[in-house]
């Protein structure tokens, strides 16, 4: 499966992004996956999701295809697409966040990724719809989001009794 959303994201971005556009979209990029990377950073003994190859992947290979190929095809793909008007940027919010769920719930049923200590299917709903804003938040004001996503992360370790830092 996971091999799939790789091979899809990749052509979906090469098809639909706007690459002449990719420069704007840069910082973003690199937030998404900085973002994805300090989850394992902070939850390395105590992860709240696990994804799992059905090819014998080691679960770190798998994430790091998600962080480093499949989050920036995201990226350009949800900001180059973005539209001006209030009712089209709900719309397009929520497209994304169907297409996220959706493979997600997919990747659940078939044993492609896990939940533990207490996360769930609902709480990777509640993130994605929180998620797809904040990429545009940093996008627009990157400080804004930066102070956004410690509050963020600040709640979920607190929720989830995240240890901190293995402490």
């Amino acid at each position: 499966m996971h091999i799939l959303i790789v091979v899809w994201a990749i052509l979906a971005a090469w098809r639909w992004a706007d690459w002449s556009r990719f420069h704007d979209f840069h910082a973003t990029i690199i937030y998404m996956s900085a973002m994805d990377l300090l989850y394992f950073l902070l939850t390395v003994d105590y992860h709240l999701w696990t994804v799992q190859s059905n090819l014998g992947f080691p679960q770190t290979v798998v994430a790091l295809f998600y962080t480093f190929i499949v989050f920036p095809c995201t990226v350009i793909l949800f900001l180059s697409n973005y539209p001006h008007k209030l009712g089209k940027q709900v719309l397009h919010i929520g497209k994304w966040v169907i297409i996220y769920i959706g493979i997600e719930w997919i990747g659940y049923l078939n044993g492609s990724i896990y939940y533990e200590h207490g996360w769930s299917l609902g709480w990777s709903f509640l993130f994605v719809i929180i998620m797809f804003p904040m990429l545009r938040l940093h996008y627009k004001q990157p400080i804004l989001a930066y102070l956004a996503s410690v509050i963020i992360i600040s709640f979920l370790i607190s929720s989830f009794d995240v240890p901190w830092m293995g402490f």
